[in-house]
């Protein structure tokens, strides 16, 4: 879903909406939170990974959203604020129950989503993004067809979640089913999710499901043709091969 901008200075101190400097840790300081090297370092690589999804193109302005699991507190994008407007004093964190304990901006509107994944999963990282390619591939199939072994690298074949509107527990609940032995599906009419055990895994993941999907409308655009498929057997052999992928 494409967050709603928010104007200058809204819930942002500062002129022009920026935060002067050390104001937000000023404000955690006197809530008596702890200013923790690991949250930061997070919160870093955090920011990061949402800024390379619209330097990659698989967002555009504040679509899409980025989190990523420290202890018992998700790190998460603020809704409406633009990426690179983020400072290390813009963090933002909910307990798992999904209340507020670090920052003051508000989190994404698609937290139930992020939530329903840590609740439900080993993640430690979440990346949603409205991908093009992906998003309209959600438009026209329940699965993405077995073109690529790299399928396998999710699970297996990349489910459709049905549509609800964003920043419901109704999607949560229809991603979760898609998702199930799954590490990542397609969103209907709205995009993609992926989580790992890193921000780089799920981003990855992302990127990966991304080209599926362009590879898929591709192939599939050509008249008078129809892109092979890979058989059942198939992926589950290329699916076993890629658990060993990589170095030890």
């Amino acid at each position: 879903m494409a967050e709603q901008r928010q104007g200058p200075g809204d819930a942002r101190g500062g002129r022009d909406g920026v935060p002067e400097a050390g104001e937000a840790r000023g404000r955690r300081a006197r809530a008596g939170e702890p200013e923790e090297p690991e949250v930061a370092d997070a919160w870093t690589d955090l920011v990061e990974t949402a800024r390379r999804t619209v330097r990659d193109a698989l967002v555009v302005g504040t679509s899409g959203n980025v989190s990523v699991r420290v202890g018992d507190t998700v790190l998460v994008t603020p809704t409406g604020v633009p990426y690179d407007r983020l400072t290390p004093d813009d963090v933002v964190g909910v307990d798992l129950a999904g209340r507020q304990v670090l920052g003051s901006l508000l989190p994404t509107s698609e937290l139930p989503m992020h939530l329903a994944v840590y609740n439900s999963t080993d993640a430690r990282a979440v990346v949603h993004t409205h991908a093009v390619h992906a998003t309209a591939l959600s438009t026209l199939v329940t699965e993405l067809p077995p073109v690529h072994y790299m399928a396998g690298a999710l699970g297996g074949s990349v489910r459709v979640a049905p549509y609800a509107t964003y920043g419901t527990p109704e999607l949560a609940e229809n991603m979760l089913r898609a998702l199930a032995d799954r590490s990542g599906c397609l969103l209907r009419n709205h995009g993609t999710i992926t989580y790992g055990a890193t921000l780089d895994q799920a981003y990855d993941r992302t990127a990966q499901l991304e080209w599926m999907c362009r590879l898929w409308l591709t192939a599939s655009s050509v008249p008078g043709l129809s892109p092979a498929l890979l058989s059942p057997e198939q992926m589950a052999e290329a699916q076993e091969r890629l658990r060993g992928y990589g170095q030890p």
